[in-house]
């Protein structure tokens, strides 16, 4: 499965470096596409298969969708955090795009038809 395309608004009250915050956002949305799509611990009789970061998944430049970001700027609010909140929605999104396309729900991480 691949995501060709990620739509996503993110607001952390009154933005004072748009660029950062957007990279800190893209960031994110790639990180929660790695557990929603990729990694995953695989056994193999008890013993971990992928312990190693060359056999561990993870999104790679060729994974990484276009991104649509809409940063909200609400300079009536004080700036808060905004590393990795907005992973949060990847999966959701991932996993309710793949219902739509399949009829088929995953119930679990990474998204996979049952």
């Amino acid at each position: 499965m691949k995501v060709i395309e990620f739509h996503a608004a993110y607001e952390c009250g009154a933005i004072m470096n748009p660029s950062n915050l957007r990279a800190q956002v893209e960031g994110s949305l790639i990180q929660g596409l790695g557990g929603a799509l990729y990694e995953a611990m695989e056994f193999d009789g008890g013993k971990l298969r992928n312990g190693a970061f060359a056999r561990y998944r993870v999104p790679r430049f060729a994974d990484v969708p276009k991104f649509e970001i809409t940063l909200l700027n609400r300079t009536d609010l004080p700036s808060v955090g905004a590393g990795e909140t907005p992973i949060i929605s990847v999966a959701p999104a991932v996993a309710n795009a793949f219902f739509h396309a399949t009829g088929a729900r995953s119930r679990w991480l990474p998204v996979r038809r049952a």
